[in-house]
């Protein structure tokens, strides 16, 4: 006899737990399925090892640095196994901190895959697709999320050619390597392995670094690894890699003709697609469209009644909290509630890296593909005197207003933790708040905070700490 419960969310990353809490919190008898680890991707083998290791090549960037401060050290090098472990114990924390929300929430948990055998029934299967039980629901929500996109003409082996899973996983460090995409994973990646002392090449097909983000983030950014010594190859693509005894050879078509590179792995980071595959969607009646779950993004109905769809599975922006917030208004709908929908022009992207990139809104580009008359305004870290003190002065704040009617269109970061100053820009965009309320609240000093302000006062012509002559009002 089947299971039954009010709602059961297929797979438990942060869209995934995030809405059989909310659901579980609403009076919903809530059951979650996974066929793995709790906290899906995100916690296990992504957003929260990649920043434990980025954590461990920041310190060991400090240390290197440290005679800079005043500070000799004598005698230290990189522990790599070290900084795997560490990663994986961060990791195992926080899946057992789900592990607890579930018992805390009374969540049933059911370790298996699920696969539809119809719009209102799930079949719970082990490794070998042997069912282990059924379940029935009023709501399913496939949160699912995505997986590493594969190159029609790179098998990933997990060897020489490994996906980022892998790469956050290595048993050795690797002599060089050769990262393909640089959006966020390709940047991460190959500031940690640069920092930790591996030769890195670095190709994108675009003609800048994370190519989402504004132009000039991606043109700063360049620089800045090309400083580091990281060998940045952008409009470029790989042709071919071919297995050379314990190595590659990475042919690279560049805009100055063919390059050959040789590297121990080479990495491929060129973005995912959505676990869609294998868990009885046609016979559930759910439709998709290129690699995602097709949904009406302000309900998240898919195309059969009583199932819904959150987070990756259901495309870009591929971000956790993207997921979370999904799961929550989701769960509120279901409940009755009326919850304020997600406003997918006010989702900040974070980038890890360091100098970090973060951003909300819209790009310069984009603002003026729009029709928008913009004013623009822009801070360096430079001329931070926090920034300067803590030996971070790479990087800027830009903002994005309409000239007309004062929007705040976007906000635009590189530098040393930004993401954690993204937030005011988002809160202010979602309050509305105009340029001129953001420069008469005082910001304290010294902060890195204060560069927004100060890039906000240069968009308006009252910035005074740059020598800028003021702007005709």
């Amino acid at each position: 006899m089947a299971k039954e419960f009010d709602v059961c969310v297929i797979g438990t990353g942060p869209g995934g737990y995030v809405a059989a809490i909310r659901a579980a919190q609403l009076g919903f008898k809530t059951a979650v399925v996974e066929k793995r680890h709790l906290g899906g991707v995100c916690l296990n083998i992504g957003c929260i090892p990649t920043k434990a290791l980025l954590r461990s090549a920041e310190v060991f960037e400090s240390i290197s640095h440290a005679s800079d401060y005043g500070i000799d050290v004598k005698d230290f090098s990189v522990n790599f196994e070290g900084m795997i472990k560490r990663s994986r114990n961060v990791a195992n924390k926080m899946s057992k901190g789900v592990q607890f929300l579930m018992k805390a929430n009374k969540i049933e948990v059911l370790e298996g895959t699920g696969v539809f055998k119809s719009s209102d029934e799930l079949s719970i299967q082990d490794e070998d697709g042997k069912e282990q039980e059924t379940v029935k629901a009023e709501h399913f929500i496939i949160a699912t999320g995505a997986r590493p996109r594969q190159l029609p003409d790179l098998e990933i082996d997990g060897e020489m050619i490994i996906d980022s899973e892998k790469a956050m996983q290595l048993e050795k460090q690797p002599e060089k390597m050769v990262i393909i995409g640089a959006g966020a994973i390709g940047v991460e990646f190959a500031y940690f392995y640069n920092t930790i002392g591996t030769e890195v090449t670095l190709v994108e097909l675009m003609e800048t670094l994370v190519p989402v983000e504004d132009q000039d983030v991606g043109k700063e950014l360049g620089k800045i690894y090309k400083k580091k010594g990281i060998e940045v190859l952008t409009e470029s693509s790989v042709e071919k890699v071919e297995k050379k005894g314990k190595g590659v050879k990475v042919t690279i078509k560049t805009k100055d003709g063919n390059k050959e590179v040789e590297a121990d792995v080479v990495l491929s980071a060129v973005g995912v697609t959505g676990n869609i595959e294998n868990i009885g969607l046609d016979k559930a009646g759910v439709e998709t469209e290129k690699g995602s779950v097709k949904v009406d993004k302000e309900t998240y109905q898919t195309s059969a009644d009583g199932i819904y769809a959150i987070g990756d599975v259901i495309g870009a922006p591929w971000l956790a909290h993207k997921a979370s917030h999904e799961g929550v208004v989701l769960a509120e709908m279901l409940a009755g509630e009326s919850p304020i929908p997600v406003n997918y022009n006010n989702i900040p992207g974070c980038t890890y890296c360091e100098p970090q990139v973060a951003s909300v809104g819209y790009t310069e580009k984009q603002a003026k593909e729009e029709g928008y008359d913009v004013k623009v305004g822009k801070f360096p870290f430079s001329a931070s005197g926090k920034a300067t003190g803590l030996g971070h002065e790479e990087g800027f704040v830009k903002v994005i207003f309409d000239e007309k009617y004062g929007e705040w269109l976007g906000c635009h970061m590189i530098g040393s933790h930004v993401t954690e100053l993204i937030a005011e820009a988002v809160v202010a965009r979602d309050l509305e708040t105009t340029g001129h309320e953001i420069i008469s609240a005082v910001h304290p000093h010294p902060t890195m905070s204060e560069a927004v302000m100060e890039a906000v006062a240069e968009a308006y012509g009252e910035g005074v700490h740059l020598g800028s002559k003021p702007k005709k009002k």
